[in-house]
């Protein structure tokens, strides 16, 4: 099946997905041939994100928030084929300045999400299809500067393992990203952005940053290369190396 083909007649479902990874991987779900639907906080950017990629439809709400997700899979017409999920970010505020629950929501946001959206999926998502869901190559190591990432991205893998034993034959698999210039890493660097893709582009070993498209298009081999299960992608340039 050629890559402008590979997911004609399936659904994709981009949770965060006005902006960003969501928004490209949207984007090239399109073009192999699906429908995407994206969800996300902001009506308005919803908005123009489905007018930029032609989405079937959207959903604006928290996903963070249990009834508001339940609501969206309810509403939900049929059955889907695949789902992203790229809601959240990363913190790195000092872990002595956090509050017990800026660190519960820390180590647990992610994996309270893959769940929650997973038990949708459960009747949701057709047999074929896939989950995925997206974490960080920090917790390879310890650094001052990220506080409490390394933490909160070294429970994913396990977790996604886990999961995807319980939600066969549905798939589950894992992108953990580095540094991907996106407006979420505009926002958290600020004026810092301009000197951290220098520096990135001048050390790693392929000569530039990571972009949302890179990660977009392991997304989509994640979604059509059915042997892959309960594992976890890197996509970092090769940052955690250097």
């Amino acid at each position: 099946m050629s890559d402008d083909s590979a997911l004609t007649g399936q659904t994709v479902v981009l949770i965060g997905g006005s902006a960003g990874i969501g928004l490209a991987t949207a984007r090239r779900a399109r073009a192999a041939g699906a429908d995407v639907i994206l969800t996300g906080r902001n009506p308005d950017r919803l908005a123009a994100a489905a007018d930029a990629v032609g989405a079937h439809r959207t959903a604006a709400f928290d996903a963070t928030d249990p009834d508001a997700l339940a609501r969206f899979f309810d509403d939900l017409p049929d059955h889907i084929d695949h789902i992203l999920v790229t809601a959240g970010g990363p913190s790195y505020v000092p872990m002595l300045e956090m509050s017990d629950d800026d660190v519960r929501e820390a180590l647990s946001g992610h994996a309270v999400l893959g769940l929650a959206v997973a038990r949708h999926a459960t009747t949701a998502v057709n047999p074929t299809g896939s989950l995925i869901l997206m974490g960080g190559t920090g917790g390879r190591r310890i650094d001052h500067r990220i506080g409490i990432v390394s933490a909160a991205t070294a429970v994913l893998p396990p977790f996604t393992a886990a999961l995807a034993l319980e939600l066969a034959p549905v798939r589950v698999n894992l992108i953990a990203a580095g540094f991907v210039d996106t407006p979420l890493s505009a926002t958290l660097l600020g004026d810092r952005l301009e000197t951290r893709r220098a520096e990135l582009a001048e050390t790693l070993p392929i000569g530039r940053v990571v972009t949302a498209d890179d990660v977009a298009a392991l997304a989509i081999h994640l979604m059509v290369n059915t042997a892959l299960t309960g594992a976890t992608y890197d996509i970092d340039g090769g940052q955690q190396f250097v």
